[in-house]
């Protein structure tokens, strides 16, 4: 890659930051507020709770920290909480310098651990989140303890080529009503209204991202992570067949232990019961 992300002009961006304090609002009050100064960028990073093993939370696609609102309250009671904004995407993390390639994606983040001085972190993942936890422990996992993957994408499973198609249409055509669909659709239920749902439209509809575009890792590369690893997967996601990416994900990881929700969709915590289940497993793999 030879550029960076950013807004497509001063307007949307204003309106985006509007959208992003009232979704981050949900989140309990953090602890500190930290950006984190690296070659590629300046990292936000909320951080919560107490003086447990330190446990990272990485955001699907758009969403930023605020997405983990309803699981911070729990996890902080007694672990180190860190919820980072993705370098490279809609938030506010601020990039600076362009991504080489994935392995560039995993170098930053690394960067980030060892600027705040952490090692053997529980990394958890949601959606495109796992997919870059997943990528951490290929190509930078030095100061990783665990994974937890949450409906992670592009790990074990392609995409359905209706995420595609389906979001193509909404972003062309580019209105509530479709955008209302595409992430009721994608959700397993309708979270428009949501602060945390209306922020990661906000972002595909303001943010211009230049990334590495993400695909599922080598046979070979899944088969060389060797840490502990808890993987969810929602039997009624759509974004990918689900049965299919927990299936070979414990083929190519035969440690890992995965696990199908069978009532839930790709937005694993939507159910109060999943939340609590997904906390549970969460505090699990990071033991006092």
């Amino acid at each position: 890659m030879t550029k960076i992300g950013g807004f497509r002009n001063p307007a949307v961006e204003k309106r985006y930051y509007a959208a992003y304090d009232r979704a981050i609002a949900e989140c309990p009050e953090p602890d500190a507020v930290l950006d984190v100064e690296t070659p590629h960028g300046t990292t936000r990073v909320y951080r919560y709770g107490g003086d447990g093993p330190p446990i990272a939370l990485l955001p699907g696609l758009m969403a930023t920290s605020a997405c983990y609102a309803a699981l911070i309250p729990s996890l902080a009671e007694r672990h180190r909480i860190y919820a980072i904004d993705t370098l490279g995407e809609a938030g506010r993390s601020v990039q600076v310098r362009p991504f080489k390639d994935i392995r560039d994606r995993a170098i930053a983040l690394d960067d980030v651990f060892a600027s705040l001085g952490l090692t053997s972190v529980h990394l958890v993942g949601g959606s495109t989140g796992g997919w870059h936890a997943v990528n951490q422990a290929i190509h930078a996992p030095g100061r990783l303890a665990s994974l937890g993957l949450l409906d992670a994408t592009t790990v074990s499973a392609p995409f359905t080529r209706k995420v595609f198609w389906y979001g193509a249409v909404a972003a062309i055509l580019d209105n509530d009503r479709l955008w209302r669909g595409f992430l009721k659709w994608s959700a397993g239920a309708d979270v428009l209204d949501q602060p945390a749902a209306q922020l990661v439209l906000a972002g595909i509809r303001s943010y211009r991202a230049r990334v590495p575009f993400q695909t599922c890792p080598a046979e070979e590369a899944l088969r060389s992570v060797k840490l502990p690893v808890f993987a969810l997967f929602g039997a009624r996601s759509v974004v990918h067949d689900s049965i299919v990416a927990a299936g070979r994900l414990k083929d190519l990881v035969p440690h890992a232990d995965v696990e199908v929700l069978p009532d839930a969709g790709h937005y694993l915590y939507l159910r109060p019961e999943d939340r609590a289940l997904i906390v549970e497993r969460i505090l699990r793999s990071a033991p006092e």
